[in-house]
Order: C-alpha cells, then sequence, then structure tokens
C-alpha cells in the first residue's frame, strides 16, 4: 500500500523557480467596451515559428485578463530595465493603467506603448486551461524594435536589468569621468578636513548605484580610505540630492529601487524630504541606532552577489532609517547627533554629478555648530562646481 502523498510546498515552488529569471511585458487590448486594458505578463514566451505563435499564461482569476479577452487583438509590449515604474503602474489593482504612458495604436488597432523596447502584435489564436492558470496563444501578425535597450528582468520576486560582461566598459568609462571630477574637488576635500578636523568623501552615481570615489581625512585617523569604492544602494533615503528638484519620472524610479512595497503614506514622506533637500540644496542625516547595521549590510552590498534577496534585506534596514534622513528644522534648544551632512556638486547641464559629504562628526552638536559644518562643506561644493565649469539650478 502506498503511503499518502506529503503536502506540496507552493513557497518552496515558487521559491527555488524564483532562481529562474523571467522577461517582464505588458500586454495590451482595446477591450469591448472601447477602453484600453493592460495587464504584466511574467510568462511570456515564444511557441512556434511557423505558424509564428507566442503565448502568456494568465490567472483564471483575473479580471484584467477578463477585460482583456474580450479585445480583438493583444499587443505585447517588452518593457525596460528602467520602465519598473511603469511595470508597478499597469500591476496595480486600482487606477488608470495608462495614465502619464504614452501609446499608440499598433496595427491591429491594440495599445503599443511608444518607451517598450519591443512591440508583438498578435490576434487571439486559442485558450487553453493549465492548472489554475490559463494558456493564451497568439497568431503574431506584426512586430518591430523600438529602442534596442537591457529589458527588465523579474528574479527572485524582484526586478532588475542585464548586465552581460560586453556592457562592463560603460560603466568603467562613466567611473572614470566621476574620478576625474573628484581629482578636482581633492583639494577642496582636503581643506574642509583641515580647517573642520572631519573626514570628508566624494559620492557619485554610477550603474543606479551611490559609489564613494575619493576622500580626505585631514589630521585625523584616516579611516575614509576604506570607505572608497564603497557602493550602496541609489534608493530612498539615500542619494536624495541627487533626485531633489528632478522631474516625477526620476523621483518615482529612485523610490521603485526599493524592491519594497511603499505605501502613498511613505511615498508622500519621502517626496518631502526631497522637497527640504532641494529647496535647502545640502542633506543632512542624524544618527540612528539602526546605523550600524545597515553599514555591516552595505559592506555585504559592495563585495557580495547582487541579489533581488540581499536588495529587499538592505531596503528593509533603510525603511527604518527614514525619519532621520532630510528632518525638518532641527530644535534649537537641542543637542544633535548627526551621521552625515551633503552638498552638490552641479554639473553642465545643472544636474548633481557629485555629492560631497562629511562625516565623523563628534555627537552632541549644537545648531549653531551644525551650521558651521554645513556652510563649510557648501562653500567647496561650490567651488567644485566652478572649478569644472558647472552651474546651480536656478533657485525655484
Amino acid at each position: 500500500m502506498n503511503a499518502p502523498a506529503a503536502p506540496f510546498d507552493r513557497r518552496r515552488f515558487r521559491e527555488v523557480l524564483g532562481h529562474y529569471p523571467t522577461g517582464v511585458v505588458v500586454v495590451t487590448g482595446i477591450a469591448d467596451t472601447g477602453e484600453p486594458v493592460g495587464m504584466v505578463v511574467g510568462s511570456f514566451s515564444s511557441v512556434s515559428l511557423d505558424p509564428p505563435l507566442v503565448s502568456f499564461l494568465p490567472s483564471k482569476t483575473s479580471g484584467t485578463w477578463a477585460r482583456l479577452r474580450t479585445a480583438s487583438s493583444f499587443c505585447v509590449n517588452v518593457l525596460a530595465a528602467d520602465q519598473e515604474h511603469v511595470c508597478r503602474q499597469f500591476a496595480a489593482k486600482t487606477g488608470d493603467k495608462f495614465t502619464d504612458v504614452p501609446w499608440r495604436l499598433s496595427p491591429s488597432g491594440a495599445p503599443l506603448l511608444d518607451e517598450a523596447v519591443a512591440w508583438i502584435d498578435c490576434d487571439f489564436d486559442a485558450v487553453q486551461e493549465v492548472g489554475d492558470h490559463l494558456m493564451a496563444l497568439g497568431r503574431v501578425r506584426d512586430l518591430g524594435v523600438l529602442d534596442p535597450r537591457p529589458p527588465l528582468l523579474f528574479f527572485q520576486g524582484g526586478y532588475g536589468g542585464f548586465s552581460p560582461g560586453a556592457l562592463v566598459a560603460p560603466y568603467e568609462s562613466d567611473l572614470l569621468n566621476h574620478i576625474r571630477v573628484a581629482d578636482i574637488a581633492r583639494e577642496h576635500m582636503e581643506a574642509v578636513s583641515a580647517d573642520l578636523g572631519l573626514e570628508c568623501y566624494a559620492q557619485c552615481i554610477v550603474a543606479d548605484e551611490i559609489v564613494v570615489v575619493a576622500g580626505s581625512a585631514g589630521a585625523r585617523k584616516n579611516t575614509v580610505h576604506g570607505h572608497i569604492g564603497r557602493r550602496m544602494p541609489f534608493a530612498p533615503p539615500y542619494g536624495a540630492l541627487f533626485v531633489a528638484g528632478r522631474d516625477d519620472k526620476a523621483i518615482d524610479a529612485w523610490l521603485s529601487r526599493r524592491n519594497l512595497p511603499l505605501a502613498d503614506e511613505d511615498r508622500d514622506h519621502y517626496r518631502r524630504a526631497l522637497r527640504r533637500a532641494a529647496s535647502r540644496r545640502w542633506s543632512i542625516a542624524l544618527r540612528a541606532p539602526e546605523h550600524d547595521e545597515v553599514w555591516d549590510e552595505i559592506d555585504a552590498f559592495s563585495t557580495a552577489q547582487r541579489t533581488p534577496e540581499l536588495e529587499r534585506r538592505v531596503g528593509a534596514l533603510l525603511e527604518r532609517l527614514k525619519e532621520h534622513y532630510e528632518p525638518d528644522a532641527l530644535d534649537p534648544d537641542r543637542r544633535h547627533d548627526v551621521r552625515l551632512l551633503g552638498a552638490p556638486v552641479y554639473g553642465r547641464s545643472g544636474d548633481v554629478v557629485q555629492v560631497l559629504t562629511l562625516f565623523q562628526m563628534p555627537p552632541r552638536a549644537s545648531v549653531e555648530r551644525i551650521a558651521c559644518w554645513r556652510d563649510r562643506l557648501v562653500r567647496a561644493a561650490d567651488a567644485v562646481t566652478a572649478a569644472i565649469g558647472g552651474r546651480p539650478p536656478q533657485a525655484p
């Protein structure tokens, strides 16, 4: 007599299969009501060359699929690595998914997203049941490439891009340009360290990460050199000065890099913080008990193989820091423990190209002393901006 089969572990099924990356597309159509409809799909696949067939697997319970099925055709829109915000918008349960997403009609009459990597226009060929999903087969009638840039991938429950070895050179080229700017900034950072007795480093954005590219320690015990080359996630609350004052698309991309769902109140919190940073043109972080724990994880972030699981773990820690970054006006009657002060270096286009950062400040500083540190750092950043021919943006 056979022993009863053990209950199937669905969580482990998802976990193991999550180690296989899939591309992310938005399948669109015009429902029988005349309204555009679109759904995010991670199961899109080519099926046959003769005849040309593709497929995707919607859930039987999907309300979006029920409306899409009433369309006479559908268009598969391949998303780019920088379109995670589009993916999340189309994956939302409510709201107009096409808001601020430019599109036009494909040859079959389905919505074609203007900023997609590629599109595949199809007629419905067949729909079959496969377990708790359906398999929708589409007969390809037309297709094309709009912009051959890296696609958006889904892996281990998170979104990311594709970085083959052949694409490493642009990363190194970007970093080289930042090192040249940092070389100009070095004498100004050394002067700041000498004047204040504090450590200073320069950070930049390379391949959507914050990278420390130079530092100075003055007469202090030199710990800053241990930070050079360190990489940190360019995600809230880190890197506010690089985003402050930019358009909604850049801000949404920054928010989406947390790889964690953000409630509306969280998004509002970070947007207020960005407005403060843009208005001040400097940045401040107060020390939190979690900072040492986060710093240990940042060490892993700099040296370990990057995975969505690691990014989620770091993201969860960063969430505990959010109240300590870009706070409102400091209470002048209290002493404050400052973790970081930052000042922007602007490029020729007015964008922030580097941030000079002070750290290792002594605890329990007065508001007047903090203002002294900040003003000296801002003067140094302004001097670097002038030295590289940059220009600050116009005051709002």
